[in-house]
């Protein structure tokens, strides 16, 4: 489930997983692959710790809340439009809510998702860059301050709000967290990265 983290240019804002049986994020009304944000954290993370670092990250641009979908609707199984919708039509919130755990090795084919992504949203390239004086890192015009910052990246190795399924991840995460705990980065020093960390909670000023 995405949570609300706290940013700098627009307050509270959804930021996470919302299909366990994909490795899609979503930041407001951006979906992208955890795949790329785990490379782009990498790159970050491989940047000298007083130096700027700029990338882009790839993703689609969803054309409005009804193109997004309702997430609540859609694991309810009584509203399934947009986006969200489409996913849960064709892979269902499991009969057990025991079930709902993110999964390292998800069922619906990345193709066929972002096939679905393009139909509702338009791919979109967008700026990201972290300057360590200013301790902000910003993903488009979305800004988060360094803590907040390290809160996405901990969400991330948590597996979100459920946590991942059997706390096993998959493994360009595992590949990541090498790098990213030697890193001396400002954005990621100090992160505990521990195996038994699953299931995360929103971060507030």
């Amino acid at each position: 489930m995405p949570l609300g983290f706290y940013s700098q240019s627009h307050g509270a804002v959804a930021f996470g997983f919302f299909h366990i049986e994909t490795h899609l994020l979503l930041l407001q009304d951006r979906v992208f692959w955890c795949r790329d944000f785990c490379e782009l954290v990498t790159d970050l993370a491989r940047t000298k710790a007083d130096s700027i670092f700029a990338a882009r990250l790839a993703g689609w641009r969803m054309a409005g809340a009804k193109a997004l979908g309702d997430l609540q609707g859609a694991i309810a199984g009584r509203r399934y439009v947009g986006f969200i919708g489409e996913l849960y039509r064709r892979w269902p919130f499991p009969e057990d809510p025991g079930g709902f755990r993110q999964k390292p090795d998800g069922l619906a084919p990345p193709e066929e998702v972002a096939a679905l992504a393009g139909r509702y949203g338009r791919p979109e390239q967008w700026e990201v860059s972290a300057d360590p004086g200013r301790r902000e890192l910003a993903i488009d015009s979305v800004v988060f301050d360094l803590q907040s910052a390290q809160a996405l990246i901990d969400y991330v190795w948590r597996g979100g709000m459920p946590g991942w399924q059997r706390g096993r991840r998959p493994d360009y995460l595992l590949s990541a967290a090498d790098t990213w705990r030697q890193s001396d980065n400002p954005f990621l020093q100090g992160m505990t990265l521990t195996p038994d960390k699953r299931g995360a909670m929103p971060v507030h000023p």
